[in-house]
């Protein structure tokens, strides 16, 4: 792993994980897609609050890895998924880092949803 070149450039910005004390799901056009107690919430300045699911607390068999990446300067590189629940596709509503810089690798495997891409997608705490 390596060091976040955001974070040196950058020390101001903040970004505060903390692990919940409770339970928490997603719901997908109505189905439920993942549900833990074990979440990490990620408040980042700028950004909504981010809930980072164990992938063992996610059904995996919903989801379709997308090509798709991005490159968070902070976090690291984010690798996408589709879900396909209620029959239809949402594309690219999920993301995870595999390989996150070292401020942030208790995020490693873990799935964040992009609930605001649809309302489709609840995240219900």
């Amino acid at each position: 792993m390596n060091r976040s070149p955001a974070h040196q450039k950058w020390p101001d910005h903040k970004i505060v994980e903390r692990h919940l004390q409770q339970r928490v799901q997603v719901f997908v056009a109505g189905e439920l897609i993942a549900d833990s107690s074990s979440v990490i919430q990620v408040d980042e300045d700028g950004s909504p609050a981010r809930y980072y699911f164990p992938r063992s607390d996610v059904n995996g068999d919903k989801l379709i890895r997308t090509p798709k990446t991005t490159v968070c300067p902070f976090k690291g590189t984010a690798h996408y998924f589709s879900v396909n629940a209620g029959g239809a596709r949402f594309d690219d509503v999920v993301w995870t880092y595999e390989d996150p810089y070292e401020e942030h690798a208790g995020l490693q495997d873990r799935l964040a949803f992009w609930n605001e891409q649809s309302p489709a997608i609840q995240i219900k705490l």
